[in-house]
């Protein structure tokens, strides 16, 4: 019996093709993101005639060249079994609470979608989501690098790559901080506010652009920001939302070039040492259950 799309460790071109939801004669190519989640597959959306140009080449002054095909957009499937339209729905919720905090500055906005989708067991529902691609380099919370050596090594890498960057360098790190400085003032808000956090924790979840943005690029995994005291876990038994926040005071120093406020709330409570420990356990769980299954 054929497997199941949401099953699968990973799908290409003709897999996506085959599913009853798509066209099998569309003028796009589909090809498997590097970055891949525990929660969807992500595939990359292709113009098929940039990705013959990759294949074969074109020739500019005398030298051929394979350019990287472009994605147009990025087609995610969501892994998760959804027993009832009402947690599907729940799900889109989700999503739009950040979209309503992050969008469009801060995030990379996607239009969900609620498929019938026709595997080996019979008919069931799939979410899915068109999301918008966005071009830039990983943002990584936990690199070992401060201000000083981050932001200069991101703008030279920008600098090398891309020829549309004209600002100089000193002036990008500015609007990298301003608008740095907007991002973790909408998550905060989202936090209190809404009560809730998206995975800010995982790598390649955060993209900086060559105009000094940052865009949240994950939005499979947005937590509850619980007002107990326990330290709450995702369906795959990781303490995300506590991550999520350690990652925002690095984001905050490592950015702003500034240390934390361990006065405000959010941090007092979450950054306190004694949960931290708890934390540091429940993931070092995590990760031996994830490396034994």
């Amino acid at each position: 019996m054929p497997e199941d799309i949401r099953d699968r460790s990973s799908i290409g071109h003709a897999d996506v093709t085959a599913l009853n939801f798509v066209r099998s004669s569309t003028p796009y190519m589909f090809r498997r993101h590097f970055r891949q989640g525990l929660r969807s597959h992500i595939m990359e959306i292709l113009n098929a005639s940039d990705v013959e140009i990759e294949q074969s080449g074109k020739v500019i002054d005398g030298v051929r060249w394979f350019p990287k095909a472009p994605p147009r957009r990025m087609f995610r499937i969501f892994r998760a079994r959804l027993e009832t339209l009402e947690n599907a729905l729940f799900e889109i919720g989700r999503v739009k609470i950040v979209e309503r905090y992050l969008a469009p500055d801060f995030m990379a906005r996607s239009t969900e979608c609620i498929v019938d989708y026709r595997g080996p067991q019979g008919r069931d529902l799939v979410l899915c989501g068109f999301q918008e691609y966005v071009r830039g380099e990983i943002l990584d919370p936990w690199t070992i690098l401060g201000t000083a050596e981050l932001l200069p090594g991101l703008y030279e890498t920008f600098r090398a790559q891309d020829g549309t960057l004209t600002l100089s360098e000193t002036r990008w790190i500015k609007e990298v901080r301003k608008k740095g400085a907007g991002f973790i003032e909408k998550i905060k808000r989202m936090v209190t506010e809404a009560g809730h956090i998206p995975d800010l924790a995982g790598a390649g979840n955060l993209i900086i652009t060559v105009a000094g943005g940052i865009r949240l690029v994950d939005i499979n995994n947005i937590s509850r920001v619980s007002p107990g005291s326990s330290i709450d876990l995702d369906e795959k038994g990781y303490p995300v939302c506590d991550k999520s926040i350690e990652a925002l005071s690095l984001i905050e120093e490592k950015l702003l070039g500034r240390s934390v406020d361990m006065n405000e709330k959010l941090y007092q409570r979450f950054l306190d040492p004694q949960r931290r420990k708890g934390v540091m356990t429940q993931e070092k769980r995590f990760w031996k259950v994830k490396d034994t299954s």
